[in-house]
């Protein structure tokens, strides 16, 4: 197989640098293992797309191009026309969908794109995603939480910035990880992805706040070994973490989806992922084009890191922060321990026994499976097959959705991080 590998000094004049990131596909056995259950549970073959991995090499050194003229324009010196504020970037996007007319240049192109609706877009289509999204109820949260977060920190990279950036350490881990939950809640709401509605402002918010956090970080950063610290292969990675994996994630919990309802979510998140940047050719509503390209993306990963084991283990401990509202102190500790315990369960089901050790992790009992599989058989199966059971499970699912984000808050409102500092 060809492999394309970068040396880790800087390029000149007359020895340009390489193509790709010497991290580009220097686990690729590692990421072969790791793409068996996928390639598994979807039917795909293991065949190798070379240009498609070339495509992926590349775009970890792209990032989001509007988004870094808004942070370059939050650079310049006060008094500058073109120049961009936080402040200036809250008000616009409280107004959206309509735009001031004295918006400085950066500022109305990065929001032109987010307000534009192109064509594809079916409305119809991202309210019913959203409706299957808001039936998972506890699934989506156990699966996001745990296959997409906890299973993205098997892999250098991103795990890294976050740690760099303080984003996910310490005191801080519940917050942030209720951040993200409140983000996801906010875009799977009735109307939530309409031009100025509350998911499609945080959506919009969370590309700024990359932006802002690419300018800052990138001057000190690996980019020889990385890529760019926010770059659109790693993008689309996280996109792929939100649609398909989910999906698929869902399914092992025994939580049926449609195959109405599975390409319903993959246009939700598609629309989802044209909000935050991601370039066009790596968004997708055919379910299958993501497993491949998922496939693909595992093999080009990089190895675990020690920041990633640390995410991982501060992840797992903030289950046992979570704040469930019983009045008697005994039984909230109770319910805490049982929910880090069933947390762990289910994340060896999701990552086995080898990718908990790799995480630093001890490896657990399955149990929490077979509680899972039973408590949607009896849901969406059996409730769900009355008359009236599909209404029924979208507004129980929506009540347990609230329960979870609320549990993640226990000292404040929902919300999402603010924009950093620029520079």
């Amino acid at each position: 197989m060809t492999r394309n590998r970068e040396a880790t000094t800087p390029g000149t004049d007359e020895n340009p640098p390489p193509p790709y990131p010497s991290s580009f596909r220097e686990a690729e056995a590692r990421g072969r293992r790791i793409a068996r259950p996928l390639l598994l549970l979807t039917g795909l073959g293991g065949d190798v797309d070379e240009a498609l991995m070339a495509r992926l090499g590349a775009a970890r050194r792209r990032g989001d191009a509007l988004g870094a003229a808004l942070a370059a324009a939050t650079l310049l010196p006060a008094g500058d026309p073109h120049r961009v504020t936080r402040a200036r970037i809250g008000t616009a996007l409280r107004a959206a969908p309509g735009l001031p007319p004295d918006l400085p240049p950066a500022l109305r192109a990065f929001l032109e794109h987010a307000t534009a609706v192109p064509g594809w877009v079916d409305r119809d289509r991202i309210e019913r995603g959203a409706a299957a999204y808001r039936r998972l109820g506890r699934t989506s949260a156990d699966v996001l939480t745990l296959l997409s977060l906890v299973g993205g920190y098997r892999f250098g990279g991103p795990a890294d910035l976050l740690v760099r950036t303080g984003g996910l350490t310490g005191d801080t881990t519940l917050r942030r990880l209720g951040e993200t939950s409140a983000w996801a809640h906010a875009v799977t709401r009735p109307g939530g992805l309409l031009p100025g509605a509350e998911g499609w402002r945080l959506t919009v918010h969370v590309r700024a706040m990359h932006a802002l956090v690419n300018a800052r970080f990138a001057p000190g950063w690996d980019t020889a070994r990385w890529g760019l610290p926010i770059n659109q292969a790693d993008q689309a990675a996280t996109l792929g973490l939100f649609d398909a994996t989910l999906i698929l994630g869902s399914r092992v919990l025994g939580a049926p989806l449609t195959r109405r309802d599975r390409d319903d979510l993959m246009h939700l998140w598609r629309y989802v992922g044209l909000l935050m940047g991601v370039d066009p050719e790596w968004l997708t509503d055919a379910e299958r084009v993501r497993h491949r390209l998922n496939h693909h993306i595992l093999l080009a990963a990089a190895g675990q890191t020690q920041a990633g084991r640390d995410l991982a283990r501060l992840t797992v401990d903030a289950q046992a922060q979570r704040r469930f509202g019983h009045a008697d102190p005994t039984v909230e500790r109770l319910h805490q321990r049982y929910e880090r315990a069933r947390q762990l369960s289910l994340l060896t089901v999701f990552m086995g026994p080898t990718g908990m050790r790799e995480l630093g992790l001890r490896p657990r009992l399955p149990w929490a499976l077979p509680l899972s599989l039973a408590a949607n058989t009896v849901r969406h199966r059996l409730l769900g097959a009355l008359p009236g059971g599909r209404a029924r499970r979208e507004a129980y699912g929506a009540r347990a959705q609230e329960r979870h984000l609320a549990s993640l808050f226990p000292d404040g409102p929902a919300a999402v991080a603010h924009l950093p500092e620029p520079g």
